[in-house]
């Protein structure tokens, strides 16, 4: 979920903008659930500007609140200081709102599902005398769960779980499924891959090349929302395709194909699906 940054109303900002003092360092660490200390820290590492002095008082706006917003956003999702202060050094004067809003939407998740949290208890019961250690080690090293102590695990991908459950209900070994998903996952992985490299060489570096000219963030932007969805339904179509073309080939050797001899044994030959489809469609022709 993208939160709102420079240029955008927010409850902080509003708080801002009715105290035309703005706010003293105890009242901005109080607002954003953090100390003093953690404040001037990041103000002496650069990663917010200094205060407006009033006096011997220092005053923040809505621009530290948005920015140490970010701070707090991008450490949960794994950004050091280090990378958080480049970000932020990117941002040309009077775009930061921009920069801001770009890279969070840069680092949200892809999609829309929620990790959910487990005890580790319940996945025991859930796969019995299957989750073996050996197992667990190879479903936690391909990133389909995190461990986060006490026993507790999250579960990076319901769906994907649920997806697992049905193979068990069909009668596949658990083991089986695993290798299924981690099939998909490389596979995935160099599709993911391509779509970046996509995204980097035809908008992000031509945009980086321009100077990245602030009145060209809102197109990087949105190039970026709709690459998103894109990417997905892209994935999915190609998959249908594909999967309907390995069933109709399983379809033809194991079933049609069964009591036939070799094509040298009678001198026949099953006709290609290519020629079976454009039969079908003939005779859907001449029957009107």
């Amino acid at each position: 979920m993208l939160h709102n940054s420079v240029g955008h109303e927010t409850s902080y900002h509003g708080f801002v903008a009715n105290d035309t003092n703005g706010l003293t360092i105890d009242e901005l660490a109080q607002r954003m659930g953090m100390t003093a200390r953690n404040v001037r820290a990041y103000q002496s590492r650069g990663l917010i500007p200094p205060p407006a002095l009033r006096g011997r008082t220092g005053y923040y706006n809505a621009e530290h609140l948005a920015r140490l917003e970010l701070i707090r956003d991008l450490q949960s999702e794994g950004f050091n200081l280090e990378s958080i202060k480049r970000i932020l050094e990117r941002a040309p004067a009077g775009s930061v709102g921009q920069v801001l809003d770009f890279t969070r939407a840069a680092a949200a998740p892809f999609g829309d599902e929620e990790p959910e949290v487990m005890d580790g208890a319940i996945l025991a019961e859930q796969w019995g005398d299957e989750l073996t250690p050996e197992l667990i080690r190879r479903i936690e090293r391909h990133g389909f769960v995190r461990p986060l102590g006490e026993n507790l695990w999250e579960v990076r991908s319901p769906r994907l779980q649920r997806a697992a459950q049905e193979l068990t209900e069909l009668g596949v070994p658990f083991a089986a499924g695993v290798e299924v998903m981690v099939t998909l996952k490389r596979h995935s992985e160099a599709i993911a891959k391509k779509y970046v490299e996509l995204f980097l060489d035809h908008i992000w570096r031509p945009f980086e090349e321009a100077g990245e000219p602030p009145e060209e963030f809102a197109r990087v932007r949105d190039a970026l929302d709709r690459l998103r969805p894109s990417a997905g339904e892209s994935l999915l179509a190609v998959f249908q395709v594909t999967m309907t073309d390995a069933v109709e080939a399983a379809i033809e050797r194991e079933v049609l194909g069964r009591g036939e001899g070799p094509d040298s044994a009678g001198g026949h030959r099953r006709p290609s699906r290519g020629s079976r489809t454009r039969r079908r469609g003939e005779r859907r022709g001449s029957s009107r």
